[in-house]
């Protein structure tokens, strides 16, 4: 069947589930509150081999000027056929008129997204809250 693709933010707890464990992403332990995540999303691409859902990325932005780019994933028996590009492709071409266009991305796979026109940013580096502070 062929891959189709479509803007929603309309997915069920299961398809979240199934597609964030296929990567083997802690986020699938916390099923409903990834379709509460999907809703908060300014925007969702999402790719189908029919009714099953096989990937997807997500964004946030300020509206204008800056958007994160939160989520990319892909099953990975999809993954090689050009899936994950295409879902990027699409979600940079929602923000071309955007000055900054950011992800944070797995060491791993920066070869990926170097290959989509991204560039590692040696001027920043990433932050996470740990939760702790120091006294």
């Amino acid at each position: 069947m062929a891959i189709t693709y479509a803007q929603t933010r309309q997915f069920t707890s299961a398809q979240l589930k199934d597609l964030f464990n296929s990567v083997g992403w802690e986020s699938a332990r916390f099923s409903d509150k990834l379709v509460t995540a999907m809703h908060n999303s300014e925007n969702v691409v999402s790719a189908w081999d029919g009714d099953q859902l096989v990937g997807l990325m997500t964004a946030m932005s300020d509206g204008v000027m800056t958007v994160y780019f939160h989520w990319l994933l892909v099953r990975p028996e999809y993954q090689g056929q050009g899936i994950g590009r295409t879902i990027t492709e699409k979600m940079l071409e929602n923000y071309k008129s955007y000055i900054s266009r950011i992800l944070l991305s797995y060491n791993e796979q920066v070869g990926f997204y170097e290959k989509l026109g991204f560039a590692v940013n040696t001027l920043s580096t990433p932050m996470k809250h740990t939760g702790k502070k120091e006294k």
